[in-house]
């Protein structure tokens, strides 16, 4: 940041602004994603933080840097946002005649989303200060977020702020207007509640685009296209969870997964393609289903794999909301 810059702005120059903040701004928005789980709610959020830096630069003192004034504008718009919005009601899927197997149980974080690969692409890789507990593999996955939802929304900020980006904890008690004792509390909370839970203390994945994660993936193509239940149970750990936001039901297990596939997913008379794409650093599949009028295949949403050692721990499915992230199409031709 240069003083010109900041000066210009100040005048009120929208090009100048524009590039003291642009370099900030893949980085804001992950935060973001990261307090609220949903990037088309992390994208609002963006934008009102964007806006509330151009009002507010007269006041910008710099006794922090801009990267810091941004990371606490936009933290405390999230929380905002948490405290002003109900989230998401939860949807009830239609699977028709069906009988639905029940669920293990039903969630309240029904308003999870993915965010795809290409927007994780160019993060700076000097963004997480030197006290980060926390890769950014494993911050940005889908088993991390979702822990992340079930914190209450301070404790959530303060985890995100301290180990995951690694500011000081002085610093996040001045993003938060709080006390450096308070964020310490919070964060020894939160801490708690992540080293509780057991989706978070599986074997690594496989490195991305390693011989052993594309022969998972090989197997899992397979599986899905010829519909074999049984071939798609033995890529999966004992205790995989299987989600589908925003309807709540949620299924653990193998023998629970497989009687929901059988009756259900893979019931009989139904064909499928998948493509392969890729969200929060984990394999996903656009998932589509023939259509028996057209011949056309249809999208039916995509399915993110959280993968443990060799095998499968999460499979969710999102609905056809989140397709136009990934680029994917809503149909795909007949064979």
């Amino acid at each position: 940041m240069t003083e010109l810059l900041l000066e210009r702005a100040r005048s009120g120059d929208e090009q100048a602004f524009a590039e003291l903040t642009e370099p900030f701004r893949r980085e804001l928005q992950v935060h973001c994603y990261r307090i609220l789980g949903s990037l088309q709610d992390a994208e609002d959020a963006l934008q009102e933080t964007l806006l509330a830096a151009w009002r507010g630069l007269d006041g910008y003192e710099q006794r922090a840097s801009m990267r810091t004034w941004l990371y606490r504008i936009a933290t405390n718009r999230c929380l905002n946002s948490l405290r002003a919005t109900d989230r998401r009601a939860p949807v009830q899927p239609q699977f028709g005649d069906v009988v639905v197997p029940q669920p293990t149980r039903e969630t309240d974080i029904i308003w999870l989303e993915p965010i795809p690969d290409l927007l994780l692409e160019g993060l700076p890789d000097s963004a997480p200060g030197p006290e980060a507990m926390y890769a950014a593999s494993e911050s940005i996955s889908l088993a991390f977020i979702t822990v992340l939802q079930t914190l209450p929304p301070r404790q959530r900020a303060a985890l995100i702020l301290r180990d995951v980006m690694g500011f000081r904890a002085s610093e996040v008690a001045e993003m938060l207007e709080s006390s450096e004792e308070s964020v310490t509390s919070a964060l020894k909370r939160a801490r708690a509640t992540l080293a509780d839970d057991p989706e978070l203390r599986h074997a690594p994945p496989p490195r991305p685009d390693s011989p052993e994660e594309r022969e998972l993936l090989r197997k899992l193509t397979i599986a899905y296209e010829t519909a074999d239940v049984d071939a798609l149970i033995a890529l999966l750990t004992d205790d995989v969870w299987m989600r589908m936001p925003p309807a709540p039901l949620e299924y653990q297990g193998r023998e629970l997964t497989a009687e929901f596939m059988t009756a259900v997913a893979f019931r009989p008379g139904r064909e499928f393609r998948v493509l392969p794409t890729r969200a929060n650093l984990q394999p996903a599949f656009g998932f589509y289903v023939r259509d028996e009028a057209t011949g056309l295949f249809r999208a039916y949403g995509v399915l993110v794999f959280t993968l443990s050692g060799d095998a499968i721990s999460a499979i969710t499915r999102f609905d056809n909301s989140v397709l136009a992230g990934f680029g994917l199409p809503r149909t795909l031709p007949g064979r």
